[in-house]
């Protein structure tokens, strides 16, 4: 059976929830474009992806995917499953049910995919989009993998130029075959050091460790999300973070004023998963950040070079350290930031002139523009 397109809008499909530690985060994310996305010009076709890995059809008030700290949103899964399919060079959405022949509810013209973390923000849903042929918001393939790896990226960093802290990474056999010889390289950084999931994002399982006795409990919290880690030295600066915006054509990245994270102390040492999304006291953005207008210059700069060493596509927030003696330390790349209406990279780019629904809107626009396939 056959669902007939009702509209002439450009069809966007959003992916969200997915099966990573960042569900709840990536169910909010959706949520903020549905609400403010330009209804006039796009049909939305709102796709919840399980934590099992199911889609499933979204239906009612996009209120509901709002983060609660209570009751954190959580799609979830139904008797119908939705099937994307590539057939006479378009991308076509199919509801499949035990028992029940497959309905079709279309095409779709792009995807959007509002996914954090493994499984969604990693190259792999990437990779099977680009295999059903059809155009999607963000990075490709390889720069959401690299972007995801904080390993690699400081690889694909360093081969650029940028300045990237000290760090080791752990790998799962060597934890667990020499769990001394991790220790005693860790050591060699100094302390305070950072324990990192290597590919996690929304600071889930990062911990602070002041000290050798709080080691082995970091590593074994951090491998709850991922069993490579990447251990980095503590590096003293402001947390400067940048926007970046693909070029349209072949015009080079756009990048937006510079912001800072100013976590407000108290029980957060560093800017985790309870300073970003659920106490809204407990940390503040300033953009643009109070910075020479040298280093503005020169740290978005640095944000474009960034995105560029990855393949980046689309959309990128670049975070850096800016030390005492005015140097930038690059921290990371995040190839799908935060995108909820107050989220970093929307509020930077409000600061910069292009508000949340312009950048929507020119997001899936450059979506559009771009080809499938090798480019």
């Amino acid at each position: 059976m056959t669902e007939t397109r009702k509209s002439t809008k450009t069809r966007v499909a959003l992916l969200f929830g997915g099966r990573s530690s960042e569900h709840a985060v990536s169910c909010v994310t959706a949520a903020g474009v549905m609400g403010a996305i330009d209804a006039e010009k796009y049909e939305v076709v709102p796709i919840g992806i399980t934590r099992e890995g199911q889609w499933v059809l979204s239906r009612g008030d996009w209120h509901r995917w709002a983060l609660n700290a209570g009751h954190p949103p959580e799609v979830e899964p139904s008797s119908e499953t939705v099937r994307l399919s590539e057939s006479d060079g378009a991308a076509h959405l199919v509801v499949t049910e035990p028992n029940q022949v497959p309905r079709e509810l279309g095409d779709v013209d792009v995807v959007f995919p509002l996914l954090h973390g493994a499984f969604g923000e990693d190259g792999t849903v990437q990779g099977l989009l680009e295999l059903a042929d059809v155009r999607y918001v963000g990075a490709g393939v390889l720069a959401s993998a690299v972007g995801m790896d904080k390993h690699f990226m400081k690889v694909a960093f360093e081969a650029a130029g940028l300045s990237v802290g000290p760090y080791v990474t752990v790998t799962d056999k060597e934890w667990r075959r020499d769990p001394q010889a991790v220790r005693d390289a860790v050591g060699r950084l100094g302390f305070p050091v950072f324990v990192k999931p290597c590919r996690a994002g929304s600071s889930v399982g990062i911990s602070k460790v002041d000290g050798p006795e709080g080691l082995d409990a970091a590593i074994a919290e951090a491998r709850r999300h991922d069993l490579r880690l990447v251990i980095e030295a503590g590096i003293t600066g402001r947390e400067i973070e940048c926007g970046v915006l693909e070029g349209r054509g072949c015009d080079a990245p756009r990048t937006s004023l510079p912001g800072e994270i100013v976590v407000q102390g108290g029980q957060h040492a560093f800017y985790d998963f309870e300073a970003k999304y659920v106490e809204n006291d407990a940390a503040s953005l300033s953009c643009p950040a109070d910075l020479p207008q040298e280093a503005i210059d020169r740290v978005r700069e640095l944000a474009a070079t960034a995105f560029d060493a990855v393949s980046g596509e689309g959309l990128s927030r670049v975070d850096f350290f800016y030390t005492p003696e005015g140097e930038f330390v690059i921290n990371e790349i995040n190839t799908m930031p935060g995108f909820t209406p107050i989220s970093m990279y929307p509020a930077m780019w409000a600061a910069t002139g292009i508000g949340y629904r312009e950048l929507i809107d020119e997001l899936i626009q450059l979506a559009l523009a771009r080809p499938t396939g090798l480019r």
